[in-house]
C-alpha cells in the first residue's frame, strides 16, 4: 500500500500511489477534521448512503448526510436529480462553488462515487473520493460522532450539465444498431447479470424485463477495481483494463443496473487512469433491458 508523503497542506497525498487529487486517504481527512467541522464553506465532508441509518448511528465529524434515493434522484421522473434541485441540495448543505468536497459512504462507496460523478456532471470540479470509504475509516478506528452539523445555507447558483460524461439511450442505440466507430461498452455488473442469468443482484428490485448485456460489451466486474477495500494501484488497474481490451485511445461507456456501480468504474477510468473519453450510461440495464426494440446479447463468459 502506498505511503503518504509530505506535501503542501492543501494538496492530497497520493492514495495507493495514485498521482491525482481525486482520491484522498483517511489520514488526509483526519489532518483536516477541524476544517471540515467548521461552519464556513471551504471544506465539506459528504456521506452518501443507501441506508441512511448508518449516518444517523455514526459518521465522520463534520460530515453532512445524503440519502441516495431521496436526494440524488428526480422526484417527478426516472432520472438523476435535476440541475436546479442539485444546486439547491449543495447550497442547503453549506457547499458553494469553491468548496472542497470529499465524498464517502456505505456499500463500498458506490453511492459516493455516483455523487462524485454528479458533482462533475454539474460542474463542481473540486470534489474528491475518500479511499476505503466509510468502512475504511471505521476499520482504522478513526473518530466518529452522531452529532449532525448545521452549516449555514449558501446560494450555490445555477449549474450547467457536462453532457460529455453522460451517455443517453439514444446514443447507445445508435452505437449498437449503426456502428461506425462504436465505443467500448464496459458492463460492471455481476457475471450472472452480464450473461443474462440474473436481471438484478439477489434480493434487489428494480429489475429489467430481459437479461443480458449490450451487444459487444466487455465485462469488468466493478469490485475488481479494489483490493482490501481500497483502489488498486494504477499499474494494476491499467493492466486489468488493457487485458479486457479497454484502452485509452477509444471512447468508453460504463454501465451497470441502475448507475451506481458503473459510476465507480467511470471514476477509475476517467479520474484515476486519465482516460480522456469516458462517459457514464446512468440509465443502465434498468433502462436498456426494458426498452422496446433494444438489441441484447446473452452468455459470453466462457460459454
Amino acid at each position: 500500500m502506498g505511503t503518504d508523503v509530505q506535501r503542501d497542506a492543501d494538496t492530497p497525498p497520493r492514495s495507493r500511489e495514485h498521482p491525482t487529487d481525486a482520491l484522498v486517504t483517511p489520514a488526509w481527512v483526519a489532518d483536516r477534521l477541524e476544517q471540515f467541522r467548521a461552519p464556513d464553506p471551504d471544506y465539506r465532508l459528504v456521506e452518501v448512503d443507501l441506508n441512511p441509518a448508518f449516518y444517523a448511528d455514526e459518521h465522520i465529524p463534520g460530515a453532512v448526510g445524503l440519502d441516495w434515493e431521496r436526494d440524488l434522484r428526480a422526484t417527478d421522473r426516472v432520472d438523476v436529480v435535476g440541475p436546479a434541485a442539485f444546486s439547491d441540495l449543495l447550497g442547503r448543505h453549506g457547499i458553494d462553488k469553491e468548496t472542497t468536497v470529499v465524498a464517502y459512504g456505505d456499500n463500498s462507496g458506490l453511492f459516493a462515487a455516483h455523487f462524485y460523478w454528479l458533482c462533475r456532471y454539474y460542474g463542481h470540479d473540486d470534489v474528491r473520493l475518500l479511499d476505503g470509504g466509510r468502512g475504511g475509516w471505521l476499520a482504522e478506528d478513526r473518530p466518529t460522532t452522531d452529532a449532525v452539523p448545521d452549516p449555514p445555507v449558501v446560494d450555490y447558483g445555477p449549474v450547467t450539465p457536462d453532457e460529455s460524461i453522460r451517455t443517453r439511450r439514444e446514443a447507445v442505440f445508435d452505437a449498437v444498431t449503426e456502428p461506425s466507430t462504436p465505443p467500448t461498452f464496459v458492463d460492471v455488473r455481476l457475471p450472472e447479470e452480464y450473461t443474462g442469468e440474473l436481471t438484478a443482484p439477489p434480493g434487489l428490485g428494480e429489475a429489467a424485463q430481459r437479461g443480458g448485456h449490450i451487444p459487444g460489451a466487455v465485462h469488468v466486474y466493478w469490485d475488481e477495481n479494489r483490493t482490501d477495500g481500497r483502489f488498486r494501484p494504477p499499474d494494476q488497474l491499467r493492466e486489468l483494463y488493457a487485458d479486457r481490451g479497454v484502452t485509452p485511445d477509444e471512447p468508453v461507456v460504463t454501465y451497470c443496473r441502475i448507475g451506481e456501480r458503473s459510476a465507480m468504474t467511470w471514476f477509475v477510468l476517467h479520474e484515476l487512469l486519465d482516460y480522456e473519453d469516458v462517459s457514464h450510461y446512468d440509465g443502465s440495464w434498468v433502462e436498456w433491458g426494458n426498452l422496446v426494440g433494444a438489441p441484447i446479447e446473452t452468455g459470453g463468459l466462457g460459454d
